[in-house]
């Protein structure tokens, strides 16, 4: 489509509709820019260069005086928005930001879903990615808009996204050569309704796929398992618990892949080689082999990829070990299931801390393992009133309320003595304490780290 002067409204001015007002900037249409929130509350929007007539700021507007071809939404905007309902109502287009990121690449693209494991398999990927020597991207929902770093790559490009369900909502012809779903477990029912829509919502990714693109497939997740044989591309699953004659699996406790059809098992890297802690950490490592695989690259060059990569800051990541206490950051870890593969991945005695702002979800599965896993329950945020029913329901001894994230964490370090973990693992959004789980994880650091004086 060309592009010249065609009115365009991105919906939500922070990090990603910047990111699209700018790439529609240079596509040459006329962009609008509307958020709930005021200029002042907002960075880096006054750079953009907009004039007061297409910065509608701090209220919404009316679809009417804009008469866009194309709305343009940024993750965090909700499809039930007025808004949005109007435009759908008069057939106007409406694409999510990876959408438009992607119009014009000629690059490979990787995308990375499912409930958990994304950032560290996207990672992960981004890093073998790399080994090959072609120009490469990682972006998405790690962190970094798409549409900001797409520019200029070339057909040997390769893209490396992180696709979270609110950003596949609204894709079109989006087609991501390398599929990834890695589990499907409850989260974001708040915008969802039902773990239907939102697995049906997450198997967009798969959409645009044709019978020479990949689908890497979580054999052990009977949700994803089942999509394998409605797929047009090629399919290849992974399993960390069942060995698998076509995929990739775990042969006495080493990482392998296998063809049925060559009647062939190639040994890739042995699970002790790995930094990744955790069970579901398999996952992850199966899924990018797979990928970088499709890449090019030999096992043995995957194999030294997997062995120096050591995770990724916020999800389980070591904050240190003082007096023999170990202190474990997992701010990343927003939903029960995240939360609690945190805490089957130590097999010491651990203090948690939990709660924050719950997305709809149930308790009372996640307080059956914090019973028999958790010695210490310090519990926090809006969610810990919830939290607090369903541990007591299920049968948790020692729960401890605070009031504030710092008074949490003081609790948590009083609870602990020599051979313990303490961890923050939310098993709840941020949103009501922090603007993200990133702040968050950073203050859990450095409140550790000035509580035993050490160099923040």
């Amino acid at each position: 489509m060309n592009w010249m002067n065609k009115r365009v409204l991105v919906i939500g001015a922070g990090l990603s509709g910047q990111a699209a007002v700018q790439k529609l900037q240079r596509l040459g249409a006329e962009v609008f820019l509307t958020d709930s929130k005021t200029l002042e509350q907002l960075a880096g929007v006054e750079e953009l260069g907009l004039d007061q007539a297409h910065l509608l700021l701090g209220s919404v507007p009316e679809l009417i005086g804009i008469k866009p071809v194309l709305l343009v939404l940024s993750p965090g905007v909700s499809p039930k928005l007025s808004l949005v309902q109007e435009a759908i109502s008069q057939n106007v287009t409406v694409w999510s930001e990876v959408e438009l990121a992607m119009v014009d690449c000629p690059g490979l693209c990787v995308g990375i879903t499912g409930t958990n494991g994304k950032t560290t398999t996207t990672t992960l990927i981004g890093e073998l990615a790399k080994r090959t020597g072609r120009p490469t991207v990682v972006a998405g929902n790690i962190g970094v808009a798409l549409s900001g770093q797409v520019k200029g790559l070339g057909e040997d490009s390769i893209v490396v996204a992180e696709l979270s369900s609110f950003q596949l909502e609204f894709i079109d012809k989006l087609r991501v050569h390398v599929a990834i779903l890695l589990n499907i477990t409850p989260d974001h029912l708040d915008r969802h309704g039902t773990l239907e829509e939102y697995l049906r919502v997450k198997a967009r990714v798969f959409e645009n796929q044709t019978a020479t693109d990949l689908a890497i497939l979580n054999w052990d997740d009977p949700l994803v398992r089942d999509l394998g044989p409605k797929l047009k591309s090629r399919v290849l699953y992974f399993s960390p618990t069942s060995f698998l004659q076509d995929g990739i699996s775990l042969w006495h406790d080493e990482i392998v892949y296998s063809e049925k059809e060559k009647r062939t098992m190639i040994p890739i890297i042995p699970r002790k080689d790995l930094h990744l802690r955790g069970a579901h950490n398999l996952e992850n490592v199966m899924a990018a082999a797979a990928t970088a695989r499709a890449f090019g690259l030999s096992w043995t060059e995957i194999a030294e990829g997997l062995s120096e990569f050591k995770g990724v800051e916020h999800r389980e990541e070591i904050v240190g070990s003082f007096e023999g206490i170990l202190f474990v950051n997992d701010s990343k870890g927003t939903n029960t299931d995240a939360a609690t593969k945190a805490l089957l991945a130590f097999e010491e005695p651990l203090v948690l801390i939990a709660g924050g702002k719950n997305k709809g979800l149930d308790f009372h599965d996640f307080m059956k393992v914090v019973r028999v896993k958790v010695k210490s329950l310090i519990l926090l945020g809006l969610a810990a009133d919830e939290m607090e029913k369903a541990a007591r329901d299920e049968g948790v001894q020692t729960i401890i309320r605070a009031t504030t994230f710092e008074d949490g964490v003081e609790k948590a370090i009083g609870e602990a003595i020599p051979g313990d973990v303490v961890l923050l693992s939310p098993a709840c959004t941020s949103w009501d304490m922090f603007k993200s789980y990133e702040e968050r994880g950073e203050l859990f650091k450095e409140l550790v780290r000035r509580h035993y004086s050490k160099p923040i």
